[in-house]
């Protein structure tokens, strides 16, 4: 495959319309081939950045942020250094704590319908693949990297997927560029490198075609996985109670073991969640599904619990501490009011809910349940204490503390965005506002 402007101006023939260009560049001949490829665009080159994570693991790595930034300024693109923290945390691996740190710098600095390219090319994907294999990976897995897949709010794409490592090189003579050659690389402790340096060799002199080959499986394996995944996702909104967040049990047990564990791959996706493993899986078939309505049990996963409450399979997170004690005095309504570490809310024009003139006449205040609360509710008679009617509407036990109580002077006009008092209802006609809570919980998830 040849490579040159038209080659890349194919690839980016979607984007054109894109403000911005982020590329991930490490100053190997990769990323570099990639960026001069991109350079050669007079109709992309004010568009791009050229961004270096910057690990803190290696000795040499300030040295190689100046050579990204001289070849970058060189080329005619902007440049920017993300410094992480690359260090592995207990149970995860060197190269899984680096990744882990790259993916989520991008993730911070991208914005709404910006390009994230990054230079991995067919060999790259050859030495995935087969690292998923030994890992024993089901057909996600074995799907390896795509070439274009969202990312945040914007789009990764991956343009040299279907090169090898040698047209790149090629090129990078031709061009006579200069590049950066990680030590790191030789270290053949990481399993990448041992299979790179001692293995694929081997393997290469037997099936000279092996990359080609295996990037064809990949293909087949995303084919089969974007079938059954879109069969799962159908079935899965089906059981999935959009307000609670949760996938109904009874629904969920209908099916086989087989599209149970498809149907809670989707959700967990769905909710932005790492696909878990088939440990994880297994818990949440034999230990949550089958559980009496009375226990809870709990299966951890990507630092959220999954956990089960009546009928519904929750996906909780973690919980961050706050003072159920403090009180909040709300004076411009009119601005969105933080609840510290228990979200924020907000006050929308609405045909019904509390009555403007009401919600002026005091004073708003937000407190939290102290105990013994009680709430006249419009069309039902009596009081009704806070307990019963969380018990009522299904409000998970972990989330009934955290509800925001709002009184206007001295009585309970809301609660939440839940209920409205009857006595601070407006009748039909009435100008009328509505409260809306947006819980801190909410955030740590990245729903499609």
């Amino acid at each position: 495959m040849k490579l040159n402007s038209s080659f890349i101006a194919s690839q980016l023939l979607p984007f054109y319309a894109k403000s911005n260009i982020i590329v991930g560049y490490s100053g190997g001949v990769d990323s570099h081939v990639l960026l001069h490829l991109l350079t050669s665009l007079p109709e992309f080159k004010n568009k791009i950045t050229a961004i270096y994570v910057h690990h803190g693991l290696q000795t040499c790595a300030d040295a190689w942020a100046v050579h990204c930034q001289n070849c970058s300024e060189a080329l005619g693109v902007k440049f920017k250094v993300l410094k992480v923290n690359g260090q592995a945390a207990p149970g995860e691996s060197p190269e899984e704590a680096a990744r882990n740190a790259r993916y989520q710098a991008f993730k911070d600095m991208l914005t709404a319908d910006d390009v994230l390219l990054f230079a991995q090319h067919r060999n790259d994907q050859l030495e995935t693949v087969l690292l998923q294999l030994f890992r024993g990976a089901g057909l996600k897995g074995l799907s390896g990297m795509p070439v274009k897949a969202s990312f945040v709010a914007g789009t990764l794409l991956r343009p040299l997927l279907d090169v090898s490592q040698e047209d790149i090189k090629q090129y990078a003579l031709q061009h006579q560029l200069q590049w950066i050659e990680d030590p790191s690389n030789q270290d053949t402790q990481f399993d990448r490198n041992f299979l790179r340096q001692e293995i694929l060799p081997l393997l290469e002199q037997r099936w000279p075609s092996l990359d080609k080959t295996v990037a064809r499986v990949a293909s087949h394996c995303a084919e089969a996985q974007m079938v059954l995944s879109a069969n799962a996702k159908e079935q899965m909104l089906m059981l999935y109670d959009q307000q609670q967040r949760c996938l109904l049990i009874t629904g969920l047990l209908q099916h086989d073991v087989l599209m149970q564990q498809w149907i809670v791959r989707e959700w967990l996706g769905y909710l932005g969640v790492r696909m878990p493993s088939v440990k994880v899986l297994q818990a949440i078939l034999q230990n949550i599904l089958t559980a009496r309505q009375e226990a809870n049990p709990i299966v951890r996963h990507d630092g959220f619990d999954i956990q089960r409450y009546r009928d519904g399979l929750y996906l909780v997170a973690p919980q961050v501490p706050f003072d159920a004690s403090q009180v909040f005095l709300w004076s411009d309504t009119s601005q969105p009011l933080p609840l510290n570490n228990n979200g924020r809310l907000l006050v929308s024009e609405a045909q019904q809910g509390i009555a403007v003139d009401l919600w002026q006449q005091g004073a708003v205040q937000i407190k939290y349940r102290q105990g013994g609360e009680k709430i006249a509710l419009p069309n039902r008679t009596g009081r009704h204490s806070l307990k019963k009617l969380f018990q009522e509407a299904g409000i998970a036990p972990w989330l009934r503390a955290r509800v925001p109580v709002i009184y206007i002077g001295d009585k309970i006009a809301a609660i939440a965005d839940f209920w409205v008092s009857k006595d601070f209802y407006g009748t039909v006609g009435e100008p009328c506002i509505k409260l809306t809570w947006h819980k801190a919980h909410d955030e740590k998830f990245n729903i499609d």
